[in-house]
């Protein structure tokens, strides 16, 4: 009589598996925010609505709003007359709501309120007379929108600590610096470290830029990285705040994969592992987290644990024309 055929779970190993899962993960307030008022905008206005650029990094999140109705563009000019925008969560240049309002559109900032505060400063820093030195990505939609906020020429783009050494700044005006909110906190650090030594006299803003979500899922994730052999970080490669994640897991001595769904998960990743981290960036939802765990658990006995390391309770309210 033949033996069955042997499940993946037993051809990869009967061992048990650790599976530490992060928390913090997943969506931040900023998030439930805008996905929010995507939700409700369909609910008031009917389908379609439009959203100028993805409302946050996650393809799931982006399908699904979709097939209730929303409508993604990457130009107001794309928008039909007679419709509802709404902006995402990353913010955009000043340019993109007067061109909606010169046509008359009817537009819905989903603006993190954390990014927004970071347009609020460099109006203020520019107000005040002062160059601003700007932390953060070329390219990435919450540099363009924070760069849209003031007059063109006035903020220089600093990616890395070498950048510090070679940027050219006005010689007859002040300096300021702020960042972007989803960046390494470490290495945004060593950044404006190198920032106040060549220029002792920089102005800081009054609070960290770097919003609380990210820094909290960055901590979260060195908690666990270092007693595990492979972190998996559920997030887009679009995403800033997923990607650094990868980071952070393979600078606390762990191998670090992005996923966006379970169905990208390899069981030969799992050969020979006895410990496992979780996590999910601030644009991916806890029905990914648990796809994931489910699959995981397809392939090998687990025991899972969850490593607390904050509680966030923030909560963010909706623009004025859907709260009423």
């Amino acid at each position: 009589m033949n033996a069955p055929f042997p499940s993946e779970k037993t051809l990869a190993t009967n061992a048990p598996l650790r599976l530490l899962i992060a928390a913090p993960r997943g969506f931040c307030a900023g998030v439930d925010r805008a996905i929010d008022i995507v939700e409700r905008a369909l609910e008031i206005y009917g389908a379609p609505v439009y959203v100028r650029h993805e409302i946050v990094h996650n393809k799931y999140v982006v399908d699904n709003l979709k097939a209730k109705g929303a409508v993604f563009v990457e130009s107001v000019d794309q928008v039909p007359d007679g419709v509802p925008v709404i902006f995402s969560a990353h913010g955009v240049p000043k340019s993109v709501p007067a061109k909606a309002s010169a046509r008359g559109l009817e537009w819905l900032d989903a603006t993190c309120p954390l990014v927004s505060k970071v347009h609020r400063q460099a109006e203020r820093q520019i107000a005040d007379g002062r160059h601003i030195l700007f932390i953060g990505h070329a390219g990435h939609p919450e540099v363009i929108g924070t760069f849209g906020q003031v007059p063109e020429g006035n903020m220089t783009l600093i990616e890395t600590v070498e950048d510090v050494a070679t940027i050219a700044v006005p010689e007859d005006r002040e300096l300021a610096y702020l960042s972007q909110t989803t960046l390494s906190v470490d290495d945004t650090q060593a950044i404006i470290a190198a920032i106040e030594a060549r220029f002792p006299q920089v102005v800081a803003p009054k609070q960290e830029d770097i919003c609380y979500a990210t820094s909290n899922r960055q901590a979260a994730v060195k908690q666990i990285a270092p007693k595990c052999e492979l972190v998996l970080v559920i997030g887009s490669p679009k995403s800033s705040n997923s990607l650094r994640l990868v980071e952070v897991a393979e600078r606390s001595g762990s191998v670090g994969r992005m996923i966006q769904r379970a169905s990208e998960i390899e069981p030969a990743w799992f050969d020979g592992l006895t410990s496992v981290g979780l996590t999910a960036g601030a644009s991916a939802p806890e029905e990914l987290v648990n796809e994931v765990i489910a699959r995981i658990g397809e392939l090998r006995d687990v025991t899972a644990e969850q490593v607390v390391t904050a509680q966030e309770t923030i909560t963010f309210k909706l623009p004025r024309q859907l709260a009423r």
